[in-house]
């Protein structure tokens, strides 16, 4: 639902089995549905420009891309009146029928691209008019973007909605880092690998960060965003699923339930949120933005500690940090070491052990070692043990997050989408604080753009016991 977003269909048999790709083209077809007045033509000739061949080239006018194009049709319509809503479904109806497929084996995802206000009567005008009538093997899935709610409250209030439409197993609440590559690679590498399970625990780990830079500003978004704040569009979300996943214990199996068991387990592990282990930032000339109140409140930077009471973590602090108009942009996880004990090469001061997960740009894992410095003499070194992407798979096309999640909707994998009562732990962590900086409790220090933010950030870490490494900077290997 929205401009840019589709009601899907496809047929039951609509995985492939062959090498060509996960779903056959002529299986699927996507319906677009919006208030705007447009023409099939017109929706797609809006998409053609965003499109690329699987090449990595644009492809205009690729018969791929042309193909593609060809299964998109528009259907327009209010988000509350019934009569675009059975307008739509006839359309469905009809093209299954062309299809030739039995009544109730055909499947409805229906993507809501939309306010969090409009959830609610958009689904139940699904729940009314736009459901399989039969249950022959068929289905239908709902997909919500974030901002689930605005805190604990607002949240629980839209679930409730949600949930007198549907049931748990039909709603995918979607994040989009839960699909990026490596981030899908925490739990092959932590619990695959012999060499980190002995090591991942608070016996051997000092602290852990969790990090999202931009270089750039709201651009564009400031109305959204000082409605919502850095806390809420990045870490509330985003950076929490990833703690879940750095944290959590090996699951039974593999089942969707099974891994998020494990990481409700972690969330309701950790302990209230103190003023002290939070910094605030807002760059300057975020104010000049005529959509954003000149009394702004709004977090455009936060440094969140975070610590669990459990017996694997007690004691090492989960730094989550992200701002905008910063001097990089990356994200990236950050596991540091504990020093030697009895460090008989005197290497402390070159810096601690790291092993790095650079989840965008340039996707990379790599391990900051000390080694010996070539030549005659004894002296040491810090080195990196890398894995590059960029340079190891160069023959493999990464997905994009959302192009694997998607797969995962059809599927009906909901291992990498956010289940209710998850969500409600990451609001109980978050809202506290929330409604201290909204009230202005709470004020941003102001920083500078391009810069790392402000100084009491780095003041935090240091307190938390992050020892920075000075002359040494990791460099992409080139192809």
């Amino acid at each position: 639902m929205g401009s840019s977003a589709p009601a899907i269909t496809m047929r039951n048999d609509s995985f492939s089995d062959g090498d060509s790709g996960f779903l056959q083209q002529h299986e699927v077809h996507i319906f677009g549905y919006a208030r705007t007045k447009l023409s099939d033509d017109d929706l797609r000739n809006r998409i053609r420009g965003y499109l690329k061949s699987g090449n990595g080239d644009s492809s205009a006018t690729s018969e791929v891309v042309t193909k593609f194009l060809m299964m998109i049709k528009y259907v327009s319509g209010s988000y509350d009146d019934e009569s675009g809503f059975v307008h739509l479904d006839k359309e469905i109806s009809e093209h299954e029928i062309s299809r030739k497929s039995n009544q109730g084996s055909s499947r409805r995802l229906f993507y809501l691209a939309l306010p969090p206000s409009v959830y609610p009567p958009v689904c139940k005008m699904i729940r009314h008019f736009c459901m399989n009538q039969a249950d022959q093997g068929g289905w239908t899935r709902i997909v919500v973007e974030k901002p689930f709610g605005k805190d604990l409250a607002s949240s629980e209030q839209l679930s409730s909605q949600l949930g007198q439409l549907f049931e748990e197993p039909q709603i995918y609440r979607i994040d989009h880092y839960l699909g990026k590559e490596l981030v899908q690679n925490l739990l092959v590498l932590r619990f695959a690998n012999r060499l980190f399970m002995p090591l991942w625990n608070r016996d051997n780990i000092s602290n852990i960060q969790i990090v999202f830079r931009e270089d750039f500003g709201t651009e564009g978004r400031g109305g959204y965003f000082d409605e919502y704040g850095i806390i809420r569009d990045i870490i509330q979300n985003h950076l929490l699923q990833i703690l879940c996943l750095v944290a959590m214990e090996k699951p039974v199996s593999l089942k969707p339930e099974h891994i998020r068991d494990e990481k409700v387990k972690v969330l309701r592990a950790v302990t209230p949120i103190e003023d002290d282990d939070v910094v605030l930032g807002q760059y300057e000339g975020y104010k000049d933005d005529p959509t954003v109140s000149k009394n702004s409140n709004t977090p455009t930077f936060a440094t969140v500690i975070l610590r669990l009471h459990n017996e694997r973590w007690e004691g090492v602090p989960f730094i989550l940090k992200a701002g905008k108009a910063l001097n990089s942009r990356k994200a990236e996880i950050r596991v540091q070491f504990k020093d030697v004990p009895g460090d008989i090469f005197k290497s402390k001061k070159q810096g601690r052990n790291e092993f790095v997960i650079r989840l965008q740009p340039s996707e990379a894992m790599y391990m900051k070692l000390t080694v010996k410095r070539p030549g005659l003499e004894m002296s040491t070194i810090l080195s990196e043990l890398d894995l590059s992407y960029g340079q190891r798979y160069q023959d493999v096309v990464i997905p994009e997050a959302y192009e694997r999640l998607i797969l995962d909707t059809i599927r009906g994998d909901q291992q990498h989408f956010v289940r209710r009562d998850e969500l409600k732990a990451a609001w109980e962590i978050f809202t506290p604080l929330l409604h201290r900086i909204d009230d202005g409790e709470i004020k941003p220090i102001p920083y500078k753009v391009g810069s790392r933010g402000p100084d009491e950030a780095d003041n935090l870490l240091k307190k938390a016991g992050y020892v920075q490494t000075h002359g040494y900077i990791w460099i992409p290997p080139t192809l």
